[in-house]
């Protein structure tokens, strides 16, 4: 790969794994990118941070484009100051937290899918070993994946995405996010506006407020696998600032 270009390195969501970049990078791959796409954790976003910043210092030479997705998120603007020479951060409909928001916070109000009363409407609950007291991992229903989550792909993508989603711990969710690394690091946006795990009014919020360049496209909560020219436009053009 082409030790001009940045390293571009793809943080996953909560109910997904890496595979959910594919779309992504194998497009990168061919045009000479270093892409690499480790697992998000999905325990806790204090040590999820901790362990992509290992990452990134371990596994990364030169510049960073670094990129979240959804609580991928939160995890890349926690750990972007703190492992690695990350030089931008593009958010895909991700959360954008500032410090000392959570996720559930962030999302109270907003008219989200998985903002309800009793979450065991929308989610499956099970306990996990070596769990926090009081800490269970949740599964979305799948009625919630193919009505909120990804209601604009095939129904076939949809059923995987179903059997394969990776579970987050709800420590993750209620966890307040530290300084922000969007503060110091230039940022992208891809929002999708008919994204229902996070309202497009939320996205664009959280996007203005963190600076970020932002690019809205018609797509569902996961754009980069619906609509990948998006992200495939905004990477490329994080990494085109990086001089």
């Amino acid at each position: 790969m082409s030790e001009s270009k940045p390293t571009i390195v793809l943080v996953h969501g909560a109910w997904a794994d890496a595979s959910s970049w594919n779309a992504v990078s194998v497009p990168l791959q061919a045009e000479g990118y270093t892409v690499l796409a480790p697992p998000n954790e999905l325990r806790g976003l204090t040590s999820d941070a901790a362990y992509i910043a290992s990452f990134l210092a371990q596994r990364t030479t030169g510049p960073v484009v670094l990129v979240g997705h959804s609580y991928g998120g939160a995890v890349i603007t926690n750990a972007g100051a703190h492992g690695g020479d990350v030089k931008a951060l593009v958010y895909v409909d991700a959360f954008i937290p500032d410090e000392g928001e959570t996720v559930v916070g962030i999302l109270e109000g907003s008219g989200s899918a998985l903002a309800v009363a009793d979450p065991t409407t929308v989610l499956d609950v099970a306990g996990y070993p070596g769990a926090p007291e009081g800490a269970a991992e949740a599964f979305l229903k799948p009625q919630t994946v193919h009505d909120a989550f990804a209601q604009d792909l095939p129904e076939a993508d949809r059923w995987t995405i179903v059997a394969t989603q990776r579970p987050a711990s709800f420590v993750a969710n209620v966890t307040p996010s530290a300084a922000p690394a969007w503060k110091s690091i230039p940022s992208w946006a891809v929002l999708g506006t008919d994204d229902r795990v996070i309202p497009i009014d939320t996205q664009r919020r959280m996007a203005q407020r963190a600076g970020a360049t932002i690019t809205e496209v018609d797509a569902s909560h996961v754009s980069m696998v619906s609509q990948p020219q998006a992200t495939l436009d905004a990477i490329r053009a994080a990494a085109a600032s990086i001089s």
